[in-house]
């Protein structure tokens, strides 16, 4: 299952206590005082890894407590500490103050690891506290209390290039053809129900991740169908591929589709419109898509249009090559 944002309660481990205790020994006559320190509590940390895709491991699991650390022993033994605890998410995660809404960590990169939550430190025994005027001092120090925070995991998806059409425009089907996943396809509105991952392998062994954006609808902005749930994964996307049906024979005019798709992009995140995109006009191997398909480069003649039928493998020739070029123009 795919889940992308889930909220969790951190709690890192109370240090042990410090401990009284006395050195009685048979050749050391006057002894003397030999508690020792308390362990630190264990603390909380998050990592990115790259086997990891999205934040189902958390999605059960929302309070986390580190362990505590041992108290102190006897003839100056420090107590072991608490074990550490380490969350691994997916690059790509935005880690939020639960409570103030404020942006803790952008996890972008690879193997990054962060501490959220520091453990206690743990007391000092009586050993500690003896002075030249005070050989047996008979008190010690409590273990302090760990660290604890609220916060909010949210996954943007990092991918080379983000599928995004009205639902039924055959983004899984194309996905399917070129990177050999084996996705939902059906012939009913939002079949995809949560953003696919895969690679585009070429002959010179290079590779692009394509993210599949479940359908969009008018008003997807505003919360409407899917879309809204999911428009943040387009967010880091390096470019953008529209794909538009173009037989129109869902009632739909696959013109008013692709103003569609812009203008909820521009009402969620203007910036989105300025990312390199293509066009991908879809089951052109119907009759009813020909007309539409001149009016479209008619109507937007500045567009990269590439006409291609997903279902009998048409056209992806071309397309591929171009996706390979335009992600190899963006900046490193």
């Amino acid at each position: 299952m795919f889940v992308d944002k889930v909220r969790v309660s951190l709690t890192a481990g109370r240090g042990g206590n410090g401990v009284i205790a006395w050195r009685r020994e048979k050749y050391i006559p006057k002894g003397g005082p030999c508690g020792g320190d308390g362990g630190e509590g264990g603390s909380i940390y998050i990592e990115t890894d790259s086997q990891v895709v999205s934040l189902e491991n958390h999605r059960n699991r929302r309070i986390i407590i580190a362990q505590n650390g041992q108290p102190g022993g006897y003839n100056f033994c420090t107590g072991k500490g608490g074990a550490d605890v380490t969350l691994k998410i997916p690059c790509g995660t935005l880690i939020k103050n639960a409570l103030t809404g404020e942006v803790l960590y952008d996890f972008v990169e690879k193997e990054r690891k962060e501490i959220l939550c520091q453990g206690g430190k743990g007391g000092k025994g009586n050993d500690r506290f003896k002075t030249s005027t005070n050989q047996a001092p008979y008190f010690c120090t409590d273990g302090e209390e760990g660290e604890t925070l609220e916060i909010e995991l949210e996954l943007k998806l990092i991918a080379d290039v983000g599928l995004i059409g009205m639902p039924n425009a055959g983004k899984s089907s194309l996905m399917s053809c070129i990177t050999h996943l084996a996705v939902k396809i059906g012939a009913y509105p939002f079949t995809t129900l949560f953003p696919n991952l895969s690679y585009i392998h070429y002959p010179d062994q290079s590779r692009i991740l394509l993210a599949d954006i479940p359908g969009i609808i008018e008003g997807a902005h505003l919360d409407r169908g899917l879309g809204f749930e999911f428009l943040r994964h387009i967010e880091r996307s390096a470019a953008l591929i529209y794909v538009i049906d173009a037989t129109g024979i869902e009632g739909r005019d696959p013109l008013d589709d692709f103003r569609v798709l812009q203008n909820e992009l521009k009402a969620y995140k203007p910036e989105l419109l300025e990312k390199p995109s293509l066009v991908v006009l879809n089951k052109i191997d119907m009759e009813e898509a020909q007309e539409n398909t001149e009016r479209f480069h008619q109507e937007f003649p500045s567009a990269k249009i590439f006409e291609i039928s997903a279902l009998e493998k048409q056209g992806l020739a071309p397309l591929l090559q171009a996706i390979q070029d335009l992600v190899q123009l963006q900046p490193v």
